[in-house]
C-alpha cells in the first residue's frame, strides 16, 4: 500500500513538472515528453505514439488536404427543422444499419493530400447501401475521384476540395473501386499503404505523386468503365447546427466533415479529443458517422483514413457542441441516384 501511494505521488509530481514546463511546441512535435504532457493534463482524451518521430512536418501538412476550391459551385443549405425526430442521445450507424459493410470499414490515403476524396467516397458509398435498404453494395472508388475530378476539386494528392467532390458525383460520375490490391469494383485505389505509424511491415512513406486519370477499369473486371457509374441525385452542405447534423445522419447516413488539423491530433488514441497543445497543419477532411457520451462528455464519432494503426483502430471522438476544430461548421452529403 505505502509503495502504491508512493509511485502515485512520484507519477503526480513527474506529471506537475511536465506540465508546468516547456509548452507543447517546444518538447519535439511527436515526442515522448509531449504524449505525457498531453496525458498529465488529465482531460478528456489519452496520447500516444501514432506516427513515427522522424516524418517531416511537411508530410502532415500534406496529409491535411482540404483546399477549398473557388472554381466549385457553392453548393445548396438544406434545412431539416421542419423534420420532428426524437433524437437519441447516442447513435452509431454501425448498429442502425448493420447490412452496410462499408460503414465499418477504414481505409488508407496513403502518402496522399487525398483525405478531401476518402471522405466523400466513404459517405457516398454507406449511403449507396443504406437508400437502397442493403440491396446495392457499391465501394465508391477514391482512385477515380482523385486522378480525374481535375482542376474542379482541386489537385489531387496535393489537396482538393470536399464540396466539390459531391458535386463532381452528381455531374460526372463515380466508378467502384476498393482499397489499394483488393481488386474490388473498376478501380481500387492504386497508391500502397505506408508504415507512417510506429513500427510495422508497410513500405517506408514517400511523397507520392497522383495516378494518372484512366477511364478504364482495371483488367479482369468485367462492366466497362462509363456503365460502372454512381451518380449523386443532389449535393449539398448541411446547416451549422448539432441538431441539423443529427437528423441528417439519422435520416440518411454518415457525412463528410473538415476540422482544423493541430499537432495533438496527431497522437491522439482515445477518449473525446479537443485540442489542447501544438500547432496548426491545415485542414483535414473525416467521415462524421454518429453521436454518443462519453464520462458525461458528449462527442461526434468519426473515421479517419489513415488505416487502422491510428488512433482508437482508425476511428476517433470530437468534443460535439461548440464545433471543436470547426467540426460542425462544414458538413457536406448528397443523395446517392439508385
Amino acid at each position: 500500500m505505502a509503495l502504491s501511494i508512493y509511485l502515485s505521488a512520484l507519477s503526480f509530481c513527474v506529471c506537475l513538472l511536465i506540465v508546468s514546463s516547456a509548452p507543447a511546441t517546444m518538447l519535439g512535435t511527436l515526442s515522448d515528453e509531449l504524449i505525457h504532457h498531453i496525458n498529465c493534463l488529465n482531460s478528456t482524451w489519452k496520447a500516444g505514439h501514432n506516427f513515427r518521430e522522424d516524418l517531416p512536418l511537411d508530410y502532415f501538412r500534406k496529409l491535411a488536404g482540404v483546399r477549398r476550391n473557388s472554381k466549385a459551385s457553392s453548393l445548396p443549405m438544406i434545412s431539416w427543422k421542419h423534420i420532428d425526430i426524437d433524437i437519441p442521445e447516442e447513435f452509431d450507424p454501425r448498429e442502425q444499419w448493420p447490412h452496410c459493410p462499408t460503414i465499418r470499414e477504414i481505409r488508407d490515403q496513403g502518402s496522399c493530400g487525398s483525405c478531401w476524396a476518402f471522405g466523400a467516397v466513404e459517405a457516398m458509398s454507406d449511403r449507396i447501401c443504406i437508400r437502397s435498404g442493403g440491396r446495392i453494395h457499391f465501394r465508391v472508388s477514391a482512385e477515380d475521384l482523385v486522378t480525374c475530378c481535375g482542376e474542379f476539386c482541386g489537385n489531387g494528392c496535393n489537396g482538393g476540395d470536399p464540396a466539390a467532390a459531391w458535386d463532381y458525383w452528381v455531374s460526372t460520375g463515380i466508378v467502384s473501386g476498393g482499397p489499394y490490391g483488393s481488386h474490388q469494383g473498376c478501380q481500387p485505389y492504386l497508391i500502397e499503404p505506408c508504415e507512417h505509424h510506429v513500427n510495422g511491415s508497410r513500405k517506408p512513406c514517400s511523397d507520392d505523386p497522383t495516378p494518372k486519370c484512366l477511364h478504364k477499369c482495371e483488367s479482369g473486371y468485367n462492366v466497362s468503365y462509363e456503365n460502372d457509374r454512381s451518380y449523386g441525385e443532389k449535393a449539398y452542405r448541411v446547416a451549422h447546427d448539432v441538431q441539423e447534423i443529427q437528423k441528417e445522419l439519422m435520416l440518411n447516413g454518415p457525412v463528410e466533415a473538415i476540422m482544423a488539423l493541430h499537432t495533438d491530433f496527431l497522437v491522439y488514441r482515445s477518449g473525446v479529443y479537443q485540442h489542447l497543445e501544438g500547432g496548426f497543419y491545415g485542414y483535414h477532411a473525416i467521415k462524421l458517422l454518429g453521436w454518443g457520451v462519453e464520462n458525461g462528455t458528449p462527442y461526434w464519432l468519426l473515421a479517419n483514413s489513415w488505416n487502422d494503426d491510428w488512433g482508437d483502430k482508425g476511428y476517433f471522438k470530437v468534443f460535439r457542441g461548440r464545433s471543436e476544430c470547426g467540426i460542425e461548421d462544414d458538413v457536406t452529403a448528397g443523395i446517392p441516384k439508385l
